[in-house]
């Protein structure tokens, strides 16, 4: 891959440091949890520095990170793959995966089913796609769309390491055009306070999972046929 034509995605990539935030990471590990994904391959799309590995500890036997750059800080005993999501061919073959993860890479990249579509191929039959991203819907995103006509997580500031917002309708509409099964939809249970530098408690944020959090996932599941 060529520095040159590497070099603006680079750019986009570093900008977000390859780091996920513990909410996150979180909301993937129950996901897992409840669906008891035990053992097995799971690849990490946009893996960045490889914060979900340290998560994972012993659910997976074998764990594959994928990004357009591997940063100074991905384990040295992760695997790791390079590839320009925008533009190249995942580097691993079809249905190799138990579990295909992108935590907080669909908004950097300019084609969202694409990418989703990619991501189905990976995987197994009867192997589990989730795929994390900003809460559009979460009324701190809101609140700016209304005072600031754009989202949240889609500011100035963001861009362009930010390009595509997707709502949740959006993501259960890809994640079923794109054949998964058992669609559903969930939150990291954590958001901040308009104007503040605090958090939602907890319990309120797991009652009111769509408003006081700031990021949601879809999980689905590959057609076993």
């Amino acid at each position: 891959m060529s520095t040159t034509l590497a070099a603006p995605v680079e750019v986009r990539a570093r900008k977000s440091r390859g780091m996920s935030n513990t909410d996150i990471l979180s909301m993937v590990i129950r996901a897992m949890d409840r669906r008891q994904l035990r053992g097995g391959c799971l690849v990490d799309v946009g893996c960045g520095q490889g914060d979900l590995y340290s998560h994972l500890g012993s659910r997976v036997s074998r764990y594959i990170g994928i990004d357009v750059v591997r940063y100074e800080n991905f384990p040295e005993e992760a695997e790791f793959c390079p590839l320009d999501l925008d533009s190249g061919r995942m580097p691993l073959p079809d249905a190799s995966a138990d579990a295909v993860a992108a935590v907080e890479v669909i908004e950097h990249l300019e084609n969202p089913r694409d990418f989703l579509r990619k991501l189905v191929r990976l995987a197994k039959p009867g192997g589990w796609v989730i795929v994390t991203t900003p809460n559009q819907l979460s009324l701190l995103s809101l609140l700016t769309l209304v005072v600031k006509h754009r989202f949240q997580a889609f500011q100035d500031v963001h861009y362009p390491a930010h390009l595509t917002a997707l709502l949740e309708i959006d993501l259960r509409r890809i994640a079923t055009e794109c054949g998964l099964t058992q669609v559903e939809i969930e939150y990291s249970w954590a958001g901040r306070i308009p104007l503040t530098d605090r958090h939602y408690p907890r319990a309120l944020s797991r009652r009111f999972p769509r408003a006081l959090s700031e990021n949601v996932m879809v999980i689905g599941q590959r057609r076993s046929d």
